[in-house]
């Protein structure tokens, strides 16, 4: 297979699952601020490093569903950056709607992967995955930074162009484990 084609193998599973999670949860994920899925995510990620530094894991799910999890909550954050936060469960929008928004994020996330693949030669290939993780770490870092600072940057790049970062490190990550 090539780039393109295990990422989209890849975005594939993490579709598969959110929409499954959606018809057993709703989309109450709605409900959650920024700050909060920026934890989430980070809460995923940090689960792995621990995994990786101890070799130990008591709750065997694997990384590759926190992998998942990292991108599917890195999708569902760019959703509430661009329709908000609300405050209870009355502004619900259909499964349909949301699975399009899904897809519309990915698709976006592909195209930047495929730009900065090209650009890069695809040097993730010769990347560790625990050197993946510390850059979506990393990333995690920066964004907890903007949101302290109330979504403002000086020179850097923002909010969403983080969380496409993580999104397509999380793929590289599965891609590289499978």
């Amino acid at each position: 297979m090539n780039t393109s084609q295990e990422y989209d193998w890849e975005i594939k599973k993490c579709r598969d699952l959110f929409s499954a999670k959606l018809k057993d949860y709703g989309a109450s994920w709605r409900i959650l601020r920024l700050p909060s899925l920026t934890d989430q995510i980070f809460i995923k990620a940090n689960r792995i490093r621990q995994f990786q530094q101890s070799g130990i894991m008591k709750v065997e799910e694997g990384i590759g569903c926190e992998f998942i999890g990292i991108i599917n909550y890195s999708i569902i954050a760019l959703v509430q950056l661009e329709l908000g936060v609300v405050s209870d469960n009355n502004e619900r929008l259909d499964n349909e709607v949301i699975i399009e928004l899904f897809d519309k994020y990915a698709k976006q996330a592909k195209e930047l992967m495929e730009d900065k693949n090209h650009d890069y030669s695809e040097a993730w290939r010769s990347m560790r995955v625990s050197s993946i993780l510390d850059l979506i770490l990393m990333k995690i870092m920066r964004l907890k930074q903007i949101e302290d600072n109330q979504g403002k940057v000086f020179v850097s790049e923002g909010i969403e162009a983080n969380y496409y970062d993580i999104i397509n490190y999380g793929v590289f990550a599965l891609i590289k484990i499978k």
